[in-house]
């Protein structure tokens, strides 16, 4: 891939993300994640609505002491009796507080994890093409930042907003029953407040998307290059792939600092305004406890209402704004929970034993991220249960392509592949895959112990049987030798073990599976000789009474396979034993033996 395909921006554009019936009805879809845990949750949002009402009733009861002290309070309370009514409020407030705050998180903490497990599940099931057509670090930002931003808006940003809504609706219910004159004027300025922060919303929460979409793909560069990571030291590209990130960086800087501005714009209006709309209150308020039309105590409490009532309203514009962040979030999570996944309809008490009898016949095949060029052009082969054959060609000629449609990565887009006698894709697939064991040229360990990347082949065996896999994979030897034995951490991608320990183990693992139908790409060609050697003769064991097909990329390794295919530009064009092939004078099979010196 060139530095400039490197550098060219993602051309998937995300859908803006509009508030209407239609989008809020999908986005309540994600709330069956919560369905176990809706008590929980309902149960919070009343303790919420207590708790708001409550808040009101306190700053009403600030009023009444100042009246009280006064004596101009309609209350039968002493100054004591209201501050003994307080701490006791003050007490329950608190109780109700923290169940509240408790309820949420477990709502909202059990649900989120839900949809963490749903779609890391529905992922590692969707079909490989879909990897090809989504870049890595986009569907990682999707299970780390779009969750995220689900999990602030349950736990935190859904309860605040219905919080400022309870506040807003009570505030104004008291104040327009006990001063409606001036309530009215309170009132007059809320419109031009609400379009405001509307507009303000809307602008804040595009450039917030900005933002993140480029986070996203800092995320794809990271994911990148630490995957790379020998191909960028190979070829000296540090600074190259420095330089990309601070780019990328830089313009998350300069995003996230217009975001900063309209954030700052917005708060500063909202400051300016209230401020302003609360002293005009206040100034008329005076006037009226000056002419006696109100008290002392009822000013105070105006105030603290206006107060409240002012931050409600500009929380809401804030909340908001999170709140269809997190739609938009909720939106794509659910792109990805609605794919198609591989093992969605699978039987999970289907049971296939295969013999291994494989036929493609005239197959055609396109990769879907490629419909323009035809790969595989009416390819014919046959191999019996129990042979071993191999594939060999050049690069480029189809020889993984086959291996790969074998294992149903992809779907064909003519002719037919069966296996016993029955096309491939009537097969459940997880049985079907099931009855295949497969050795890589490359072999990618997982970070755990040995013991734990041997059974990835069978979770379900014994130590007997584990331990007697690895001898015959020759592999029991030098496992022995370490301090912890099966227990060693291989570390990530199994780098603390040599190419040939990692083959070795590979091999374990796909003799503990026992797959009726082995596939091997090469598993020796990266190998030093002695390394070769021991771990050729653990193949040779592995292969012993089953079908196995060989990607040949060195010929000496396939001189003992029942059968060779030749496969040239999509199609069979020879096949036979090594000794066949190799007496045609102008075979490509002699061509290819002669390039690699083979005797």
């Amino acid at each position: 891939m060139s530095r400039k395909a490197l550098t060219a921006q993602s051309d998937v554009d995300q859908k803006k993300v509009k508030l209407n019936k239609e989008t809020l009805r999908e986005a309540l879809e994600i709330f069956v994640y919560l369905k176990p845990y809706k008590l929980h949750f309902f149960i919070g949002l009343i303790l919420l609505a207590i708790s708001s009402a409550i808040f009101m009733v306190v700053l009403r009861l600030s009023g009444q002491m100042v009246d009280i002290a006064q004596g101009e309070s309609d209350l039968p309370y002493s100054l004591k009796q209201i501050g003994l009514i307080l701490i006791i409020i003050f007490i329950v407030q608190g109780i109700i507080s923290f169940f509240r705050v408790y309820l949420f998180a477990y709502a909202s903490e059990n649900g989120i994890a839900a949809i963490r497990q749903a779609l890391y599940t529905k992922m590692i099931n969707l079909p490989i093409v879909f990897y090809e057509k989504n870049r890595l670090g986009e569907l990682i930002s999707r299970i780390t930042a779009d969750v995220e931003s689900m999990y602030s808006a349950f736990s935190v940003t859904l309860a605040e907003f219905i919080r400022q809504v309870i506040i807003l609706i009570v505030g104004i219910g008291f104040l327009a029953y006990l001063m409606p004159r001036l309530s009215l004027i309170m009132l007059a300025t809320f419109p031009f407040i609400v379009v405001l922060a509307l507009f303000f919303g809307k602008y804040i929460r595009k450039l917030s998307k900005e933002r993140q979409e480029e986070l996203a793909q800092t995320n794809t560069i990271i994911n990148e290059t630490i995957t790379s990571i020998r191909s960028v030291k190979t070829f000296t590209s540090e600074a190259f792939e420095s330089k990309r990130y601070g780019n990328k960086i830089t313009n998350v800087v300069s995003i996230a600092m217009r975001y900063a501005k309209a954030r700052g714009m917005f708060a500063a209006f909202m400051v300016s305004v209230l401020s302003g709309a609360l002293f005009f209150v206040i100034w008329q308020g005076a006037m009226m406890v000056q002419d006696d039309s109100i008290t002392a105590g009822d000013l105070i409490a105006f105030v603290s209402y206006t107060a409240v009532i002012g931050a409600a309203i500009a929380g809401l514009g804030n909340f908001y704004s999170q709140l269809l962040g997190a739609i938009g979030a909720t939106e794509r999570v659910r792109e990805i929970l609605k794919e198609d996944g591989e093992l969605d309809n699978i039987d999970p008490n289907a049971v296939i034993n295969l013999h291994g009898n494989i036929e493609f016949k005239n197959v055609e095949f396109s990769y879907p991220t490629r419909t323009d060029i035809a790969v595989l052009k009416s390819l014919n082969l046959s191999i019996k249960g129990g042979q071993k054959v191999a594939l060999v060609g050049a690069s480029g000629s189809g020889k993984s392509t086959i291996v790969q449609l074998l294992l149903r990565f992809y779907g064909i887009q003519g002719g037919e592949i069966t296996v016993d006698g029955q096309n491939i894709q009537d097969y459940d697939i997880r049985a079907y895959r099931s009855n295949f064991g497969m050795v890589p040229q490359e072999v990618l360990l997982f970070g755990g112990t040995i013991r734990e990347n041997i059974l990835y082949g069978r979770p379900d065996a014994t130590d007997a049987e584990i331990i007697e896999a690895t001898k015959q994979s020759n592999s029991w030897e030098f496992i022995n030798g370490f301090p912890e034995g099966l227990e060693t951490i291989v570390g990530e991608r199994g780098i603390k073990l040599s190419g040939g320990q990692r083959q070795r183990i590979a091999i374990a693992r796909a003799i503990l599976k026992d797959p009726a139908i082995l596939l091997l790409d090469e598993a020796t060609s990266s190998l030093d000789a002695e390394s070769e050697h021991v771990v050729q003769d653990a193949l040779d064991k592995l292969m012993a009474n089953r079908t196995s097909i060989i990607i040949a990329h060195r010929l000496s390794t396939v001189k003992d396979v029942d059968r060779i295919f030749v496969i040239d530009d999509g199609a069979v064009i020879e096949q036979g034993s090594h000794n066949e092939l190799s007496q045609k004078e102008e075979g490509v099979y002699t061509h290819l033996v002669h390039l690699s010196s083979l005797s």
